[in-house]
């Protein structure tokens, strides 16, 4: 590790250490209300503003070719902005990263509502992905700091659940004024301004930044290649999905309030699938649940294609490939760190992410390019093949490779799409049996 947490973590319900200050649990409690609060109204707009920029591309006749490259450039503005937010930390300190960062997000928006073009939007487009990516960072790290070893598989829960839950609501604004004015532009915006009050009014302290060591792509990919597989493979879905599924539904004659729900109906499924899905993961051999998983989110897209557009069950069936889709990404980094000592977790999290993001820059790509050259219906297609990809590859592996022992899995951690590598500082780290892994366990899975 280049740096370790300052304090101690005890295990009594009484007190514990945040930072080099003795925290009440009162004021921990209102502390990280504050900082989810302050997260939800982020998300919000965040959800909001990607599904006004495809519909808007639509109306204003941008070609899909150049829709995927505004779209792709949030997720390429997330990879930059995670390494720029953990060295302004170090400089500045997380009030002041949280106040520059949403203040820049908010004037980004803005600006997309004045200069309409291809180019200015794929550059604020860049930047706000920066800027959400150092806003998760310092949540984050603030998150690990307030946390104590019984309530961190509980908080990085909450946090999937307000950031799922955020992107939702985001999507349902699309019904407060038409797409083609200022308003939901503006609505945005001051969401995202909005979010620095509970965050600045906090009264905790502040917490050390923890960055670990990386281990890189190389290193990791003979050892955990399905993790890897999985990370690439889900980000890519996602990305399709996140950036694509608003012009999709646009270039339909689906209503405004049929496109904020069948927006919407993916974060609810996710919501809904997550504790199934986790549990089944505890349950039954990891792999297995992998490929069940992948499996659905093979099959559910092509779902979509047999009901009729602006029917109610295709809203069902964005459910259902939000259920699927969004948890396979938390099953990827679940096994990886089945098969990862205690303390090489946080340093190959931060790989994990590079690739979910690297996949999550090529979906949109990918998905504007199909429905360019065959048509709007091959978004799902797309997002088919991709999965298809994926669950082929893990039902190999789990074919010519052994599982890892049951008793030796950690317990599933509820990992975010969107979470940087410092999220990981929540994860459980202990096994079913025993803590640590022997010496002789092997690694190449």
């Amino acid at each position: 590790m280049t740096e370790v947490a300052a304090g101690v973590e005890p295990d009594g319900d009484a007190e514990f250490y945040s930072g080099d200050s003795r925290v009440s649990p009162a004021s921990v409690a209102a502390a990280t209300w504050a900082l989810f609060v302050g997260l939800g109204l982020v998300m919000i707009g965040n959800g909001l503003n990607g599904s006004v920029l495809g519909v808007r591309s639509d109306a204003e006749g941008f070609s899909l070719g150049v829709t995927g490259v505004i779209m792709a450039s949030y997720f390429v503005g997330f990879l930059a902005g995670t390494a720029y937010a953990e060295h302004a930390l170090r400089q500045v300190g997380h009030i002041r990263v949280f106040a520059a960062l949403a203040s820049m997000a908010s004037t980004v928006v803005l600006v997309q509502a004045i200069v309409v073009h291809p180019v200015s939007w794929s550059l604020t487009r860049f930047v706000f992905g920066a800027c959400m990516a150092g806003l998760y960072v310092v949540v984050e790290s603030w998150l690990n700091d307030l946390a104590t070893n019984r309530t961190r598989g509980r908080l990085l829960s909450v946090y999937m659940i307000v950031t799922m839950a955020g992107l939702a609501a985001g999507q349902l604004l699309l019904n407060v004024e038409d797409q083609a004015g200022y308003t939901l532009f503006i609505i945005a915006s001051v969401l995202v301004s909005v979010a620095l009050v509970p965050v600045t009014l906090s009264a905790s302290s502040l917490p050390p930044m923890v960055v670990p060591e990386s281990i890189g792509f190389r290193a990791l990919l003979p050892r955990i290649p399905t993790a890897l597989v999985a990370s690439f493979f889900s980000g890519a879905g996602a990305g399709a999905l996140i950036g694509m599924g608003a012009v999709y539904a646009a270039q339909t004659s689906m209503s405004a309030l049929e496109i904020s729900l069948f927006l919407a109906a993916p974060a609810l499924g996710a919501l809904v699938f997550q504790w199934p899905v986790g549990w089944l993961s505890d349950t039954l051999p990891r792999r297995g649940v992998m490929f069940g998983v992948g499996a659905a989110a093979t099959v559910t897209p092509l779902l979509a294609l047999v009901v009729p557009e602006t029917s109610p069950l295709a809203t069902v069936a964005m459910v259902l490939i939000g259920g699927s889709m969004f948890p396979f990404y938390s099953l990827g980094v679940a096994y990886a760190n089945d098969w990862l000592r205690a303390e090489e977790i946080l340093g190959a999290s931060g790989t994990l992410v590079r690739v979910n993001g690297s996949g999550a820059i090529a979906g949109p790509l990918l998905a504007a390019t199909a429905m360019s050259v065959f048509g709007p219906r091959f978004f799902f297609w797309t997002i088919s093949a991709m999965f298809g990809v994926a669950s082929v590859y893990i039902f190999y592996r789990i074919v010519t490779k052994d599982a890892m022992p049951f008793k030796r899995q950690r317990r599933h951690a509820y990992f975010p799409a969107r979470a940087s590598g410092v999220a990981a500082n929540l994860i459980p780290r202990r096994r079913r049996g025993v803590d640590g892994v022997p010496t002789g366990e092997p690694l190449n899975r």
